[in-house]
């Protein structure tokens, strides 16, 4: 059973994990290359660790919210060097399926079974602990770890082995790539015809043409402000990339998606890769010359 949970990335998901999990009478332990993410775990009552080796040491599950394949593959490296016995990893990030399966082949020699649990939602979603957990990996490790994706999340779903938590989760950021997209494309011509952009939301979101993307991101549109970010565009490029490599690898044609990435690029290229995805409506407007009304 888990009583110790370690999180190794206390970005905005691993931040408001970590959270969840203290209020709900986990050990939490965690570390971060930023120690002011540290800080904000500790004044929380979470233990700050000097590394990834020191975060596996003192856990029983230890969780992966990391930004890049280079940051997976160091942490395995640590993780594998305070391995012990009975330690599970969850690796919840998204990138190509080959890195996954590189670390997970590196933590199986040291005794240690790395799950593969991706999230679907934002910052906001984790935040309220209103995620999606998808999870793969061996029955036995989802029996010993599914208590704390209760906690972060509002729904888990077993998957089977892995790495379906991935291919999942591929799936459903397709659909949020192409639906910011399309929310960013939908007020940006109603910018452009004079409509009220309040207007817009308020009338879309009441009908079907709505999507958690565009009930999610269209306020911010409507703002034209895009912090603090709920997930970043350079993130949702990076994904959108990682996806449309993986569909054309089992020679699945993804041509809304692979229009989309262009405009994810552009947008990233123009500056604004730090603000909220929501921000390729403004990549839109700036594009086509747009002024609000």
């Amino acid at each position: 059973m888990v009583e110790r949970v370690g999180l190794i990335g206390l970005g905005v998901m691993g931040t408001a994990m970590s959270g969840h999990l203290i209020d709900a009478g986990f050990e939490v332990s965690g570390f971060d290359i930023d120690a002011s993410r540290m800080d904000v775990l500790a004044a929380a009552g979470g233990h700050r660790r000097t590394g990834a080796a020191e975060v596996a040491a003192s856990a029983d599950l230890v969780l992966l919210a990391l930004p890049s394949v280079e940051a997976l593959e160091d942490a395995a490296a640590g993780v594998a060097a305070g391995a012990h016995p009975g330690l599970i990893v969850a690796e919840m990030g998204v990138f190509p399926i080959s890195a996954k399966e590189r670390a997970r082949d590196l933590l199986a020699d040291a005794g240690v079974e790395l799950m593969d649990v991706p999230v679907s939602g934002t910052g906001l979603q984790a935040a309220d602990a209103t995620l999606v957990v998808m999870a793969s990996g061996s029955e036995e490790a989802f029996d010993e770890t599914s208590a704390v994706f209760e906690v972060i999340g509002r729904t888990t779903y077993y998957l089977g082995p892995f790495p379906n938590g991935s291919i999942m989760k591929f799936i459903a950021n397709l659909l949020v790539s192409v639906h910011t997209l399309a929310a960013a494309e939908a007020h940006t011509l109603g910018a452009a015809s004079g409509m009220d952009p309040r207007l817009v939301q308020r009338v879309i979101a009441d009908g079907v043409g709505s999507s958690a993307m565009f009930e999610i991101r269209g306020p911010m549109m409507v703002a034209d402000t895009y912090v603090p970010p709920s997930g970043r565009l350079d993130i949702i490029k990076k994904d959108a990339e990682i996806i449309a490599a993986y569909a054309a690898s089992v020679g699945v044609p993804t041509p809304l998606l692979n229009a989309a990435v262009p405009q994810y690029r552009a947008a990233s290229e123009s500056g604004l890769g730090s603000l909220d995805a929501a921000a390729v409506c403004r990549h839109l407007e700036q594009t086509g010359g747009v002024e609000r009304p």
